[in-house]
């Protein structure tokens, strides 16, 4: 099968999607199929305005279609509500082309805190993006539920997965020679340095032993300033931040407008337990028993019981999620792009697919 996976979330921006969607190509690839990815750096791009370190496409459409024209993909996914998202909604709409959709990040609540753009109607953009798609993927219930009660239809519950090779065990938390000698226990936040994420809850905390944030974003440069004491160590390489993982005593999550969260099954599988609200996301990927962590409506709670996990158990529930798994289902979730043809799922499954019409 042939996939054209259109994104606006590509390398080298450094993002759960970006992780997600490299790994589900890595999967996709191992499993026999041929993925065409269509992201910004193919084009002409500015930086996103109030959100530094993300390049969009400027005016994509044309350039767009002769690609996809010459792709002649089977299937089309996309996997973003940017303008290349956008732009190839609207080339799937004028030729009736099926595909289908993902919803992986919560954009309504960042344009809200970004730009005070009410919830209704940040929902109702999206909703309006997703409505002609024949499956828009979800990766969790929570977030599916959500999705369902404002009005979107077509939802397909998906998951993500963790590479427990890269994000190897470690029994004890490491040293980090880079980091020097830190006071212990070390608390650790990955993530966009961002409005969504909610990152002050985790500076704000009143814990023993030192700070950690890895990441970049457009708050950084204030919090850097307002919490000299933190570490911050910018952008690292995955190998590396690995090694940081393997180094933390407790991750830290405080973001309440989680799709899913990566970083948390990333940190498990290290080893390292996390400590976080218990709000969509967390509770599905640390588990409503709080397996891979703690979950507590104060987070300086959920810290100290988090610090109390065995590692094992961390890992254990990191072990549950699998890249594997996740891809072939997301395989099983695509549609033929045009009428009355079949898709190769490469598990002998095969789907066909009837027009939906949409004048969307």
């Amino acid at each position: 099968m042939k996939l054209a996976l259109i994104t606006d979330a590509w390398q080298p921006q450094v993002n759960g999607v970006v992780t997600t969607l490299v790994e589900l190509v890595r999967e996709m690839e191992s499993l026999g199929h041929q993925v065409e990815v269509i992201h910004p750096g193919l084009f002409g791009t500015r930086p996103c305005p109030g959100y530094a370190g993300i390049d969009l496409a400027v005016r994509p459409a044309k350039a767009l279609a002769r690609r996809l024209d010459a792709v002649n993909a089977d299937a089309i996914h996309l996997a973003t509500e940017g303008p290349l998202g956008w732009a190839a909604r609207r080339y799937c709409l004028r030729r009736g082309l099926s595909f289908t959709t993902a919803f992986h990040t919560r954009f309504p609540e960042i344009l809200k805190a970004a730009l005070h753009i009410p919830l209704w109607l940040g929902y109702g953009l999206f909703r309006h993006f997703h409505k002609p798609s024949s499956g828009v993927l979800v990766p969790t219930p929570s977030v599916l539920r959500m999705l369902e009660s404002r009005g979107f239809r077509n939802l397909r519950g998906w998951t993500h997965g963790v590479d427990m090779r890269l994000f190897n065990y470690q029994e004890v938390p490491q040293v980090y020679a880079p980091l020097g000698g830190l006071a212990r226990p070390v608390s650790l936040f990955v993530g966009r340095v961002s409005y969504e994420k909610n990152i002050e809850a985790f500076l704000r905390m009143d814990v023993p032993g030192t700070k950690v944030v890895c990441g970049v974003g457009p708050l950084e440069a204030d919090l850097r300033e307002r919490f000299p004491h933190v570490r911050w160590l910018g952008v690292l390489p995955r190998d590396v931040l690995a090694r940081v993982y393997g180094a933390a005593d407790v991750f830290v999550m405080p973001s309440k407008s989680e799709t899913f969260g990566l970083v948390m099954l990333e940190a498990m599988a290290s080893g390292t337990p996390v400590a976080a609200y218990p709000v969509e996301g967390p509770l599905e990927v640390v588990g409503v028993n709080a397996l891979g962590g703690a979950l507590n409506q104060d987070l300086d709670s959920a810290w100290y019981q988090a610090l109390s996990i065995p590692r094992h158990e961390a890992r254990a529930r990191a072990q549950s999620f699998s890249w594997a798994y996740a891809s072939q289902l997301f395989v099983r979730h695509l549609v033929p792009a045009r009428n009355g043809t079949a898709l190769d799922c490469g598990s002998g499954a095969h789907g066909v697919v009837t027009k939906l019409s949409s004048n969307t």
